[in-house]
């Protein structure tokens, strides 16, 4: 990790008007949990329900997307990436970098909120709040990379970030039995499953595949990415 470009995409991030949206969803996902704790909705069946239909489901890919694509694709676009490309730095510790930074917004936005709100509804009971906790740091890492190696292989990142998440992962993973073992959202919640004691938590996707499956995909993701941006010109030409 090269502390310069963390310093420097951490800037670039949360100084634009990403944070907004990257604080949004964490803010909705806890005040729904406030309102459903208001509303005597404070039970497991209700705290699983919205973990696993809103923070899992929608609040995760989204916050991926922003994060995996906002640390690298805006410079690609501008043309900011020369100037760090120029320097004496090696590309693929440049695209580790930006993933680090990436995968700590989305602990930070996505895991630790999940906690919140799960915590909210249904304390410490059956282990809900650690297991959505760790299931949403998991699957927010992989998002990372899968989003940090669209924003460098294609300008079109969000647009084909936002179709896999909202199509891919929510459409036809929720209705198709099979396309549900390569999802992440699916991955994250056997992580989740496997924490939580709840009979109301759901897995569809065995232990022994989820593991392989996040790992083989963050790690590939992110090489891949750094062996992308190893060719990129310093014209801005891929």
């Amino acid at each position: 990790m090269n502390p310069v470009v963390a310093g420097i995409t951490y800037r670039a991030l949360l100084g634009r008007r990403r944070i907004i949206l990257l604080l949004l969803l964490p803010l909705a996902l806890i005040g729904l949990a406030v309102l459903f704790r208001v509303l005597g909705g404070d039970d497991q069946s209700a705290a699983v329900q919205l973990m696993q239909k809103f923070a899992i489901s929608t609040m995760l890919p989204l916050l991926g997307l922003i994060a995996g694509t906002g640390v690298i694709a805006p410079e690609i676009d501008d043309g900011t990436i020369i100037h760090l490309m120029s320097k004496p730095i090696s590309r693929p510790v440049i695209v580790r970098t930006k993933f680090l930074v990436a995968a700590s917004l989305m602990a930070l936005f996505g895991a630790v909120p999940t906690y919140v709100a799960a915590w909210i509804l249904a304390g410490n009971e059956d282990g809900i709040a650690p297991g959505f906790a760790l299931g949403a740091l998991v699957a927010g890492i992989a998002y990372a990379a899968v989003f940090l190696l669209l924003g460098v292989v294609t300008r079109h990142a969000v647009t084909i970030g936002i179709i896999y998440a909202l199509v891919w992962e929510s459409v036809v993973g929720n209705f198709i039995q099979g396309a549900r073992k390569f999802s992440i959202q699916q991955w994250g919640q056997t992580i989740a499953k496997q924490i939580s004691d709840s009979a109301f938590v759901e897995a569809d996707v065995a232990l022994s595949f989820a593991v392989p499956a996040l790992i083989v995909v963050t790690v590939v993701g992110v090489f891949w990415a750094g062996q992308r941006l190893r060719v990129f010109s310093l014209t801005g030409d891929e």
